[in-house]
């Protein structure tokens, strides 16, 4: 009975003390448990305290973080829970990396200094400093794509997406939805559906310049973003730690060490690839420009645009630090293609006024206002820049040659320093419409006093409640523009003529005395010159095109003038009318602009005074029976010595603008000048002389005489004491013509040139006819001279200076007859003021009075020909 009640006893104590032993065992193993849970419950916190890194954007701090986090996971690889965690890192490190991406993003295209070093520091810590040198590369490149696109996109959709604010919400509606209808149908596109190259080729050319300044403002502004990052620079100063938080020398920090080796990798990484950012940016700038709007704007537009795009190839070439030869052939390419447009239609336009020429001088009054500035060299810009742009500022050291300084702070501080240039543009519409007014001064007086009225005008805006404009008050309420004299014909804007305040020192007006000879037609060719003149200085790139313009523009008024007033036939002895530099003019002229004389020829031919002149030149005009033309006689020489008078003015004003034209151009363009004023502009006194001469011919009607005085009886035995009747006849027609040119309004000056003229044809006359005879005696001969003398006693009546050295060639050829037969070959080589079929005239009737042998005569005629 105790056996069993101990036995008992003991099995109870046993299994007491196999359940505390049980209990020790599952204690043991909780408190095993108990670190790795705490891992497991600082792992979660770590991750919580990652997002909330990243939520703040302590990327530095995260990825810190993000180590440690690693490193736990790392040793509780073994744990399923921890496998869970392992994904969650991979996905939060995707999400952290596409903020920090869109932090560096930001950075690109603002560029600030926190962001910057925020993401320097994180792929500082991640090891990755190459990847994020091109990442940032490429998120530029993205940019310069997306970033060119939207503003193109942006401008087009303005206008519709912009309505009135002051109409009601109902009226606003309806009006855009109106003008996004008729937008669209006008335009043929939706802008926002497009491609880059699509849009560019349908760009209105009322928006083009829009366009043209947004995409050019957002290129500057991501180069100004780049050439920050790359010239960013750590100071030597106490950096923060951010790590912990505390403060460290920079001298000996770990941690600024970093950061500053990670800065100068992305530095120089960048520095080797701005190359191709520029290569990209002008690549789309290439394809904005080859929109048709392009060339289809107005000069005004076209030189803004220009100026443009030059300061951006500036600040490019400081940028890069190469020249941009690509883009500046491209922008040159550009230019020369508007100048052709620009050129044909000016031609046109002075064809026009060409053939509406009626060659009557213009009055004083009507011309004293006018001036030809621009080609002297002191003429107002045909647009005046910013007082904010850079090119303004420093044009003169930076439109010769580019900056090409590399990247350091020396080349593109500048373009940062003075922001934006073309924001400003894109910003302030009414800036540029108030210098477009101030750059009129090309009408007035000149630059001077349009940049003076321009910094007044920005500075006081409001002085008071009158305006004054050139004299004439204007309340403050009353629209300045209904005050204009004029719209100007390059900005299309109002303007008025500015009243002369200053001396004209170099600017040549047209009221001096020798400049008073002005045609409808004059004016226009040296305003069209004036105007190539000052686009020379715009657009340098081009300069030498537009010289050539200049060049085009004189020869075709040098034909015109020549096709009007001169003959293209020639003398009834064969001799060419025109002399030698007025053929090689008329010959380069054919060459250069044989497109433009082509069509105007037929057009000239029926309005000009040649219609008339050619009716006379042909006639066989006798003394009795004069053409009825000639009752307008003194009508048609007052037109002839106008036209004279007005080449003469435009030469003279060519040669007084030859220094300036050739100090725009090139010194290896210096030829060109050389070339046009040697073969046409020094042709000009020659066409000059003709028109005198052909004034001459054509008003002294004698044409008759050659045959009068060939057909006289020169085969006479005995000479007496009569002259021949057609010397009194000559005489009546020289007093005709004389009376014609008093009368005809003209300068005595230019009536002595004519009246030495008509002699010269009264000379010729007679040499043609004596060169006719068939037969003539020894006595015939000694008529003759006696008919020379009694017409230059005559003549001496008419004229006031010596007669007998304009006939002295007459009794030259008389005197001819005298000669033996083995000098007239040699006789012919020393006179070549007479034609072949004269001398050959000559011959045949000394062969046939004095008898000689047919073979000698065929032999002198040989050695003449």
């Amino acid at each position: 009975m105790n056996g069993r009640r101990h036995l008992t006893s003991s099995r109870n104590e046993v299994s007491r003390d196999l359940i505390v032993t049980e209990s020790s065992k599952k204690k043991q193993a909780l408190l095993d448990m108990l670190p790795i849970l705490t891992e497991l419950r600082h792992a979660v916190d770590m991750q919580a305290a990652l997002e909330t890194c990243v939520e703040e954007g302590n990327f530095s701090k995260a990825f810190q973080v993000l180590s440690e986090y690693l490193q736990l996971l790392d040793g509780l690889s073994e744990l399923s829970a921890v496998q869970e965690l392992s994904r969650g890192v991979e996905v939060w490190l995707g999400k952290a990396l596409q903020k920090l991406d869109s932090l560096l993003l930001e950075v690109c295209q603002d560029f600030k200094e926190d962001g910057f070093l925020t993401v320097v520091d994180a792929y500082a810590l991640i090891g990755d400093v190459p990847g994020l040198a091109e990442k940032i590369q490429s998120f530029f490149m993205q940019e310069v794509l997306s970033e060119s696109h939207s503003a193109l996109r942006t401008s087009l959709q303005e206008d519709v997406e912009n309505p009135n604010t002051q109409t009601s919400r109902y009226e606003q509606y309806i009006s855009f939805s109106l003008k996004t209808v008729e937008y669209i149908f006008s335009v043929g596109f939706f802008p926002y559906r497009l491609t880059y190259s699509d849009l560019c080729t349908r760009i209105p050319e009322s928006k083009f310049r829009q366009c043209l300044l947004a995409a050019l403002a957002v290129l500057f502004k991501l180069m100004c973003s780049y050439d920050a990052i790359t010239s960013f620079q750590l100071e030597d100063e106490v950096s923060y730690n951010p790590y912990d938080g505390s403060a460290a020398s920079s001298s000996g920090s770990p941690w600024f060490l970093l950061r500053k080796d990670a800065v100068t990798f992305v530095s120089h990484a960048l520095h080797r690839g701005r190359r191709n950012l520029w290569q990209l940016t002008t690549s789309r700038v290439a394809v904005l420009l080859s929109s048709s709007a392009v060339s289809s704007t107005s000069i005004h537009q076209f030189l803004r645009n220009y100026e443009d795009l030059s300061i951006f190839i500036l600040a490019g070439e400081a940028f890069c630090g190469i020249e941009a030869a690509e883009f500046r052939q491209k922008l040159k390419s550009i230019c020369e293609a508007y100048f052709s447009a620009f050129h044909r239609q000016n031609i046109y336009a002075l064809k026009m006024v060409m053939e509406k020429e009626n060659w009557q001088i213009m009055p004083l009054d009507t011309i004293q206002v006018v001036s030809f500035p621009g080609l002297v060299g002191d003429g107002a810009a045909l647009i005046v820049s910013s007082d904010r742009s850079p090119s303004s500022r420093s044009h003169d050291s930076r439109s010769v040659r580019p900056v090409v300084s590399g990247s350091k702070r020396g080349g593109f501080f500048y373009w940062q320093e003075h922001g934006n240039p073309f924001s400003s543009k894109l910003n302030g519409s009414s800036e540029e419409y108030s210098d477009s007014l101030h750059s009129n001064g090309l009408t007035s007086q000149g630059s001077g006093n349009t940049d003076k009225i321009g910094r007044h005008a920005k500075s006081s805006p409001k002085s008071g409640d009158v305006n004054h404009v050139n004299g004439t008050t204007l309340s403050e309420d009353e629209n300045e523009d209904l005050h204009a004299d004029f719209i100007d014909e390059d900005s299309q804007l109002p303007s008025r003529i500015s009243k002369p305040s200053h001396s004209r020192h170099n600017s040549l007006r047209t009221n001096d005395e020798d400049m008073t000879a002005q045609t409808g037609s004059s004016l226009s060719i040296l305003r069209l010159m004036d105007k190539y003149a000052r686009l020379m200085q715009k657009l340098e790139i081009v300069n030498v095109e537009f010289f050539k313009g200049i060049c085009q523009l004189f020869e075709i008024f040098f034909h015109f003038v020549f096709e009007s007033f001169c003959e293209h036939n020639v003398q009834p002895s064969g001799k060419g009318l025109n002399p030698y530099k007025l053929k090689n003019a008329l010959s380069r002229i054919s060459q250069d602009c044989d497109q433009w004389i082509k069509s105007q020829s037929t057009s000239f031919s029926s309005s000009s005074p040649t219609s008339l002149s050619a009716s006379f030149s042909h006639m066989d005009v006798t003394p009795t029976s004069p053409p009825s033309h000639l009752n307008h006689t003194s009508f048609g020489l007052k037109e002839r010595c106008a036209g004279a008078d007005t080449i003469s003015l435009v030469a003279k004003l060519l040669h007084r603008s030859k220094a300036h034209l050739q100090s725009m151009l090139l010194q290896k363009n210096g030829a060109v000048v050389e070339d046009f004023y040697a073969h046409l502009v020094d042709a000009v006194p020659e066409l000059t002389m003709q028109i005198h001469r052909t004034t001459a011919k054509q008003l002294l009607h004698i044409n008759g005489y050659v045959d009068r005085v060939a057909n006289a009886k020169w085969e006479v035995k005995e000479l007496g004491l009569e002259h021949n009747g057609y010397v009194d006849l000559l005489l009546g027609e020289f007093k005709h013509y004389k009376t014609r040119l008093a009368h005809g309004g003209i300068s005595k000056e230019v009536q002595d040139l004519l009246l030495e003229y008509g002699l010269e044809n009264v000379a010729e006359t007679l040499i043609e006819g004596l060169s006719r005879v068939k037969r003539c005696t020894d006595e015939g001969r000694a008529l003759m001279s006696l008919d020379l003398q009694v017409l230059i006693n005559g003549l001496k009546h008419f004229v006031s200076f010596d007669v007998r050295p304009k006939l002295q060639i007459v009794e030259t050829f008389i005197k001819a007859y005298y000669l033996p037969e083995t000098e007239y070959v040699h006789w012919s080589r020393v006179h070549p003021e007479y034609s072949k079929s004269q001398i050959v005239g000559l011959v045949n009737l000394v062969a046939t009075m004095k008898g000689w042998k047919r073979k000698t005569r065929l032999e002198v005629l040989e050695k003449i020909e």
